[in-house]
């Protein structure tokens, strides 16, 4: 079973769902170019391997999200949603081969992270916009039941923690010396990232998403009812009714049907 397109959902609603999808693949694709140049330019100059690999990463995340583009580029994106996760799973698993060579590199002496202002720079932007995008895909490819969305946003919020991994390994480096920080908590990125390649190599990526973002408010023209408590991913996965919450006096307060 795929999942990708839940019957329930009207077709006008799928198709500003999978318009949104193309836009954000897009969005990522352009950023991911940017940060990739600037990130291997900055590594290169500063002979830093941490920033060699974070651009390496970019252009991992690029190729993902061209494969999702190309999915949703079909009239029927669920025929190519097995192929698309595949490509998406691989992404992963060079990505974490990457980082993991990275690291221990930078751990045997062979490539210390150096100090990099343009590479503070462009982990910062990543640390600010990476997050956001992430949040906007995954959010609309739960509602879609797009397995493949939810697992391209799963790789970008990856790039969110390399870049904060990033961050403070050269600010550590820069101020205290501290040249094997980045590298040590690469290391544990690279072990989520052998996590969410299997996920998605298994297309088990959608309940694997915290609940918290069906709760938000939906966005502007969009039917409330259709985003709220919504996980077209696996019904399975469709938020429970909260728990009661108890009071300190020992009473409880059920929500009113």
């Amino acid at each position: 079973m795929s999942g990708t397109l839940a019957p329930r959902l009207p077709s006008d609603r799928r198709a500003i769902l999978t318009r949104r999808i193309r836009l954000f693949a897009a969005a990522t694709i352009t950023y991911n170019v940017i940060e990739a140049v600037v990130a291997l330019w900055a590594g290169g100059v500063a002979d830093s391997s941490a920033l060699i690999g974070f651009g390496l990463d970019s252009v991992i995340e690029v190729a993902s999200a061209v494969a999702l583009s190309w999915q949703f580029s079909a009239k029927d994106p669920e025929r190519r949603e097995h192929l698309t996760l595949r490509i998406i799973a691989i992404s992963f698993f060079a990505l974490a081969a990457f980082v993991t060579v990275d690291a221990v590199r930078s751990l045997a002496g062979g490539g210390e992270a150096q100090h990099s202002t343009p590479g503070i720079v462009i982990a910062a932007l990543s640390l600010a916009i990476m997050p956001v995008l992430s949040w906007a895909q995954r959010r609309a490819g739960r509602e879609l039941g797009s397995r493949t969305a939810v697992a391209d946003s799963k790789q970008t919020l990856l790039c969110t923690y390399l870049s904060a991994v990033l961050l403070v390994g050269l600010v550590l480096n820069s101020t205290l010396g501290w040249w094997w920080a980045d590298a040590a908590a690469a290391l544990v990125i690279a072990g989520i990232a052998v996590r969410e390649g299997f996920n998605a190599w298994r297309g088990d990526v959608c309940c694997a998403v915290p609940h918290a973002e069906s709760h938000a408010l939906p966005h502007a023209g969009d039917n409330a009812s259709s985003v709220q408590d919504t996980d077209a991913c696996c019904p399975g996965c469709a938020s429970p009714e909260p728990e009661p919450q108890p009071l300190s006096l020992g009473l409880t307060v059920r929500n009113k049907k």
